[in-house]
């Protein structure tokens, strides 16, 4: 993935890169590898392979705080599986909503 990007992006100016992980992160790590791709994502060194800064965040959480205007907001990401995250006054919530996307996989909106 790292060598597509990079070379899609040659032509970009950029000092750090921010990456949505499909699965809990641990300490910018992934906890596990996702279901949903293929592995060699946990233990990865991105700093080193993009020659620059990586923050790595659940994708749910970096979807709701992108679109986060205040207050308290529950953001649901509905992609491979659906996604959960919580902010409550500017401030992410740990991922106790992580369950919803397990009970959710193959049900409709009801």
């Amino acid at each position: 993935m790292v060598r597509v990007v990079k070379k899609l992006v040659r032509d970009w100016s950029f000092d750090c890169v921010s990456l949505g992980f499909p699965g809990p992160i641990i300490n910018e790590c992934p906890l596990r590898e996702p279901h949903n791709l293929a592995g060699g994502w946990m233990g990865f060194d991105f700093r080193k392979a993009f020659g620059c800064p990586v923050k790595v965040i659940n994708d749910a959480a970096m979807q709701a705080l992108g679109s986060y205007a205040g207050g308290r907001m529950l953001f649901l990401g509905l992609g491979t599986g659906l996604g959960a995250a919580m902010i409550v006054d500017g401030m992410l919530q740990p991922r106790k909503a992580a369950i919803i996307g397990a009970g959710a996989r193959g049900r409709g909106p009801n």
